[in-house]
């Protein structure tokens, strides 16, 4: 199938305030963001014409920036408007949102205190990340050669876009070596997450998820932990090396682009798609379909 580049398409783009035509939404070759990776994001979306836990999100990339050193130029309220607004624009209903906060092209150097703040927010049709026949056998992962770093290194709190160089690199070897993701683990050699989405293990009836203190601690992650709580399923959080695969009997990603995902291998390891997995994969589904006011948090 012929990729339909970004950069050419019909639509709309809110841009530093105002929609623009999708083609006219464009940066400068020395754009800081580009040379420096001074740009944070969120991954978002919206079901039904209503962008799921949207004020998190807005909130989140204000918080991504603040790490980053420079504040967003629009409120919280501002992001979570103009993103209803691109959304309508583009006559969407279900779709994936992708707000972007970036340092201009005023100062090219590693300083860059002057430069221009600029904001974008794009949506676009997107199904689900991985196909329904592999979310019904569970993907295939391998383990990753790069390891996410400390958090004295790297400012992981932050959605900050160079911390995804690694994660690129980690699924592209992935696929071409016939696996659909790769699972990371951390600089102590304790299991992570995926390429772009946090990893649940259920062993013995209880779910174990690494402890976030390198690595984002999901908006989804948060609302699938909330969903196995209510369904009374005991849920640890804590440190857990790969050996404890060998022991586990399912396991699940979960994040906006990959909703709750089944894993039906990690190299040699084999794990069924379960029924722990089976109803975190159908609470999900239905609670992204109710009215905002009666969502969980």
């Amino acid at each position: 199938m012929a990729l339909i580049p970004f950069d050419d398409r019909d639509g709309w783009i809110w841009f530093n305030g105002k929609l623009v035509a999708w083609r006219e939404a464009k940066v400068h070759v020395l754009t800081h963001a580009l040379h420096y990776a001074s740009a944070v994001f969120e991954g978002e979306r919206a079901y039904g014409g209503q962008v799921f836990h949207s004020r998190e999100h807005s909130q989140r990339l204000h918080d991504s920036a603040k790490i980053l050193g420079f504040a967003i130029p629009y409120s919280v309220e501002e992001l979570d408007r103009a993103k209803q607004e691109t959304i309508a624009a583009n006559k969407l209903s279900d779709c994936y949102v992708r707000p972007i906060a970036w340092r201009g092209s005023e100062m090219m150097g590693v300083s860059a205190q002057q430069t221009k703040i600029n904001v974008a927010i794009a949506t676009w049709q997107w199904p689900a990340y991985f196909s329904p026949e592999l979310k019904a056998k569970g993907i295939r992962m391998t383990m990753a050669k790069w390891a996410r770093p400390a958090p004295y290194t790297a400012p992981t709190a932050s959605k900050a876009a160079g911390l995804y160089m690694i994660c690129t690199i980690s699924k592209h070897a992935a696929e071409d070596a016939g696996y659909q993701d790769a699972l990371m683990l951390d600089w102590r050699g304790q299991i992570a997450e995926a390429t772009g989405a946090n990893i649940f293990l259920v062993i013995d009836g209880v779910i174990h998820t690494p402890t976030p203190d390198c690595f984002l601690d999901g908006i989804t992650r948060r609302t699938v932990i909330g969903l196995a709580r209510q369904r009374q399923y005991k849920v640890v959080e804590r440190a857990i090396f790969p050996n404890e695969l060998a022991k586990t009997q399912e396991v699940f990603l979960t994040g906006t682009a990959a909703e709750v995902t089944p894993v039906g291998e990690i190299d040699d390891y084999k794990f069924k798609v379960g029924p722990v997995t089976h109803s975190l994969m159908d609470d999900f589904a239905k609670l992204v379909r109710t009215p905002p006011k009666t969502m969980v948090a």
